[in-house]
């Protein structure tokens, strides 16, 4: 299986949308695809039709508590798609970890048995606390939402920064496999700007698809749909559904032949 952690330390970049519809999109084509959510406000379970009274187990019992990973994952209503939904129990997981032993392992401990799955995305708190670095440790590589706005690139020069130190103390494999322009708004002189500069400093590592501003994407959540469920036709499920073939692309093809 392999391990995509979706993450960037600034809020509201899109990171949330991202992992449900590309979760969806991958499950669509065939892959068998394992979602955790990472973040304490759990907007992905309840984005992906999982609500508060459904998560019998979640990710912090899987983290804090060292519940079997089969206990801890949910079918969802999207065929091919499970779930580790986030309670608010995973608030506090950050001051308990604090003290154990091996506390950026748990979640690569965690995961090391799965062999029912393919690939497995994982959605971040907007924070490099330890729930960030239990992803960043147990991944294979990252995919980073930047939203094309100017405060977005300090974000980022930081986030690059984070890996090269998760890669030296944690996780000497882990790489970035993409970064997904998203609220992309072609209105903006701003948002081209911004664009053509992440280009220009990261070249291929940028996606060639471009997530739009989207009214249905934001929708969608409202009715525990993703996206590409409550609307495949709209342009931001269509974005969705090119970046997810992007990324097959750029998987190893081992991987891909699984």
């Amino acid at each position: 299986m392999i391990r995509v952690a979706i993450a960037n330390q600034k809020g509201g970049v899109g990171k949330t949308t991202t992992a449900i519809n590309i979760a969806t999109a991958m499950a669509a084509t065939g892959w068998k695809v394992l979602l955790i959510d990472l973040d304490p406000q759990g907007n992905a379970s309840t984005g992906i039709g999982i609500s508060a009274a459904e998560r019998e187990r979640s990710a912090y019992d899987l983290l804090v508590d060292q519940a079997p990973l089969s206990e801890c994952i949910q079918p969802t209503r999207i065929p091919g798609l499970d779930i580790i939904p986030a309670t608010v129990d995973l608030s506090g997981a950050e001051i308990e970890l604090v003290s154990v032993e091996n506390r950026t392992d748990r979640l690569r401990t965690a995961l090391a048995g799965d062999t029912q799955h393919d690939i497995c995305f994982i959605d971040c708190p907007p924070s490099l606390g330890l729930l960030t670095l239990n992803a960043l440790a147990a991944s294979d590589t990252l995919l980073v939402p930047l939203q094309c706005e100017f405060f977005a690139l300090e974000g980022l020069s930081q986030l690059l920064q984070t890996v090269e130190r998760i890669q030296q103390r944690f996780n000497p494999d882990l790489g970035i496999i993409g970064i997904a322009l998203t609220m992309y708004d072609r209105r903006n002189r701003l948002t081209d700007q911004v664009a053509e500069d992440v280009r220009s400093c990261l070249n291929e590592l940028v996606f060639e698809t471009v997530i739009p501003r989207n009214v249905r994407l934001s929708e969608a959540p409202s009715h525990g749909l993703p996206a590409l469920v409550y609307d495949h036709n709209c342009s931001g499920s269509r974005a969705y559904m090119a970046l997810a073939r992007e990324l097959i692309s750029r998987l190893p093809a081992k991987r891909k032949a699984a």
